[in-house]
């Protein structure tokens, strides 16, 4: 396989985690960030920051798929409210966006074919199985059939066993700048702090025992 590799990267913790720890395994690693209208898009300018850092902007691709905004309806693309408070399968699920992953999916697939690359990675993760179909082992088995059958490529998840509080352990290990990472899907000027995912987040710290000083803080 060849250690090129196309990233995933939306600029929250999970996927700059994923990055990182790429890097530390010797991949050459290209992030793909792609807008589709989320109304967090602040995670955009946190994925280039995250980029910059390591020295990776001439790397990181941005696309523009805004127009799935109006085909894919989600508390994330505008339609209905952002849950506050901690997920539970109701409220999570007002936050799946359809067939996200699997669109990102095939564009970072076909990108990579085009560089050459051996692999696409993206930071699905045993957290996520419950609520987000597309991050569920079954989905992901598939997913990597049609990538090595249409693409002659591989999909790389070495998240998904793992739950977020692990990821953190491993990230703070890596020394990952979680104070660069977006993480809120309110999308205002700071972390919300009440909505689900910023309870996640902080959750996950606390259970892995690191200090997340920046929750709260503007980027």
């Amino acid at each position: 396989m060849s250690k090129k590799v196309v990233v995933l990267l939306s600029g929250g913790m999970d996927s700059t985690t994923l990055l990182y720890f790429l890097r530390n395994s010797g991949f050459d690693c290209f992030p793909l960030t792609i807008s589709y209208g989320q109304s967090h898009a602040k995670e955009i300018l946190a994925a280039r920051n995250v980029c910059e850092k390591l020295g990776l902007i001439l790397s990181w691709k941005l696309v523009n798929m805004d127009c799935l905004k109006t085909l894919l309806p989600s508390a994330l693309t505008g339609v209905g409210k952002v849950p506050e408070g901690q997920y539970d399968d109701s409220s999570m699920s007002q936050t799946v966006v359809p067939g996200r992953n699997l669109i990102f999916l095939a564009v970072a697939a076909g990108y990579a074919q085009g560089l050459g690359a051996g692999g696409v990675a993206y930071a699905a993760h045993s957290g996520d199985h419950s609520i987000y179909p597309d991050c569920r082992p079954e989905f992901i088995q598939s997913a990597a059939e049609a990538v090595r059958l249409g693409y002659e490529i591989d999909l790389l998840t070495p998240f998904s066993g793992i739950d977020k509080t692990e990821m953190v352990r491993i990230g703070s290990k890596l020394e990952v700048p979680y104070w660069m990472t977006w993480s809120c899907y309110v999308g205002g000027e700071y972390h919300c702090g009440k909505c689900g995912t910023c309870d996640e987040r902080k959750d996950a710290f606390v259970k892995a025992g690191v200090s997340d000083p920046t929750v709260y803080n503007k980027l």
